[in-house]
């Protein structure tokens, strides 16, 4: 395996001073090790992948050096844009290195790997899509030799002008025993102001759900209740866009909908905001831990943003936020009487069960039966 210290020392070694990218569970050890040996002006965790290409670009622009943007290979689709619009060679020729960590990855046997439902097509498609854009990829797994493979792609980048992708296999990256930074934290857990929202909630209200930890524990508590899981829309993979979905729906639905955000997939869009906070019937939950805890736990702005005040100029009527069980039991308890748009932030801790499971239904399954929750008359 490859040692994430060495990697990020052959980095510094080969001139690349500034990192920047959105966290992603195979890239966690890297992620954790650039936390450490990187200072924190030359390491940007971005809000989504295009940002951390823009600000990529703007660091070339300075320095004439190409930097590092590391991403889920999902992460893909938010970053085409300035890539080829911007850093592609028939554009602004802009030399970047992006590490992309390959879910759903097709092994050299040619098969896939068993990923969960969101990576299986992006797995697929993933050097396609690289080769499309015009982007150089070199596949990375343990047997590398990262140094010599860290030369060629800045070689490559350099003399093209033109970004240059590493796809990252998984486990490719040894384990990373550095430093552990404390990050503020608050002491309601997820789970228990979920459990506590939830409960809150009409029957009769449609609830939609952000990626990541979160969706997975709403629907273990439905499981664990005996409550029907028909009336949730889990959506398992496009981080930041539940709330976009819920909005849709909102639309033409009579009743209230409520959208269960976290706050890296709210950062990653927010100006989805502007247009959430038009619809009355909206129920705006944030649980705010300000981590990417499903990929690694590394940090968000959202702790140190008046997030409530943001949501309030963005246009929602009312807006709440709640630092325990007791502020937050307040808010729950007016909740019916509440007219138009509502925006609730709950602070919560960076933790979760370690043997937290996955939604045994697929994604197909899930929207039937959501769908057929809907039609019923709800």
């Amino acid at each position: 395996m490859i040692d994430p210290v060495a990697f990020c020392h052959s980095l510094k070694s080969k001139g690349v001073d500034f990192i920047s990218g959105v966290p992603d569970s195979l890239l966690a050890e890297f992620c954790a090790c650039v936390n450490d040996i990187f200072p924190s002006e030359a390491h940007v965790i971005s809000p989504n992948e295009g940002n951390a290409i823009g600000m990529a670009i703007g660091h070339y622009l300075n320095t004439g050096k190409p930097g590092l943007v590391y991403m889920q290979n999902s992460g893909i689709g938010n970053a085409v844009n300035p890539l080829v619009s911007l850093a592609s060679s028939e554009v602004y020729s802009i030399p970047m290195v992006l590490v992309i960590g390959w879910r759903g990855e097709i092994d050299k046997a040619g098969g896939q790997l068993k990923d969960e439902p969101q990576h299986v097509l992006q797995g697929k498609i993933t050097i396609a899509m690289l080769e499309t854009l015009g982007i150089k990829t070199i596949i990375m797994d343990s047997e590398a030799n990262a140094d010599e493979v860290l030369n060629s792609a800045l070689l490559q980048t350099t003399r093209d002008g033109n970004p240059v992708a590493l796809l990252i296999r998984k486990n490719t990256f040894a384990p990373f025993d550095g430093k552990k930074r404390q990050h503020k934290t608050h002491a309601l857990s997820r789970l228990n102001a979920l459990d506590k929202v939830i409960s809150a909630l009409d029957d009769e209200i449609p609830v939609f759900s952000t990626t990541g930890k979160l969706s997975r524990e709403l629907y273990e508590l439905r499981k664990s209740s005996g409550n029907s899981l028909q009336r949730d829309f889990l959506t398992v993979g496009g981080m930041g866009h539940a709330s976009s979905i819920a909005a849709g729906f909102s639309l033409s639905y009579k009743g209230r909908v409520a959208c269960l955000d976290g706050d890296g997939a709210l950062l990653m869009h927010m100006g989805a905001l502007t247009e959430t906070a038009k619809h009355s019937n909206f129920l705006h939950f944030l649980f705010n831990n300000g981590a990417h805890e499903s990929v690694g736990g590394q940090p968000t702005a959202a702790l140190e943003l008046p997030l409530t005040g943001i949501a309030s100029q963005a246009g929602y009527e009312n807006v709440f936020e709640c630092k325990g069980e007791s502020s937050l039991m307040q808010v729950l308890g007016k909740l019916s009487e509440l007219q138009g748009s509502v925006f609730i932030e709950i602070f919560c801790s960076n933790t979760s069960d370690p043997g937290l499971g996955r939604p045994e239904k697929s994604p197909l399954k899930n929207r039937e039966e959501f769908m057929s929750f809907v039609r019923s008359g709800h």
